[in-house]
């Protein structure tokens, strides 16, 4: 997997402040799309056991709240099988902060196993996760006041409330 940027103080995509680490490679291709750069797999740099450790040690501060993950696409196959150790590593060390992801899969289609994105790593990745952000950025449902999300179509889940339930929980203001 190469990456595309590592931003180790977020405010924009989730709560607090927050290291993103934006992966290349994405199929969804979104007509509008803020990072369309990041489409190709093989932009950006390699992703490698030196850039994990970079990762965590950025999260390794007082002021930050958690992890997020975007894209490109963290949820292409390819890359939720790189990522899997990095949320391994991240919940071990970091129990009490969060971890946010976007992708333009859909939690309970595309992600479901039999979906087009569900591989063996799929669900041991949503369970490290928190909130996801889901669907695919549509341009013509962009709004600039949503908050966390740039179409009205994408959803902010909480995973830890939908696991409980067993079934779509959408996250609430004021949570992670």
């Amino acid at each position: 997997m190469n990456y595309a940027n590592i931003k180790k103080h977020d405010v924009a995509n989730g709560v607090g402040v927050r290291v993103s680490l934006f992966v290349s490679g994405c199929t969804h291709r979104c007509k509008g799309c803020f990072n369309a750069e990041a489409w190709d797999f093989a932009y950006g740099q390699p992703y490698t056991e030196e850039t994990q450790r970079e990762v965590l040690d950025a999260v390794d501060k007082s002021y930050i709240a958690g992890l997020s993950l975007l894209g490109g696409e963290p949820f292409e196959p390819q890359n939720q099988r790189a990522l899997l150790p990095l949320l391994r590593a991240f919940r071990a060390r970091f129990p009490q902060k969060s971890v946010w992801c976007y992708t333009g899969y859909t939690l309970d289609t595309d992600l479901a196993p039999g979906g087009r994105a569900h591989c063996e790593a799929t669900d041991e990745l949503l369970s490290y996760i928190d909130v996801l952000v889901d669907g695919e950025f549509v341009e013509e449902k962009k709004d600039l006041k949503l908050r966390f999300r740039g179409s009205f179509n994408q959803r902010i889940i909480d995973l830890a409330r939908t696991r409980a339930a067993g079934e779509v929980r959408l996250w609430k203001d004021g949570a992670y």
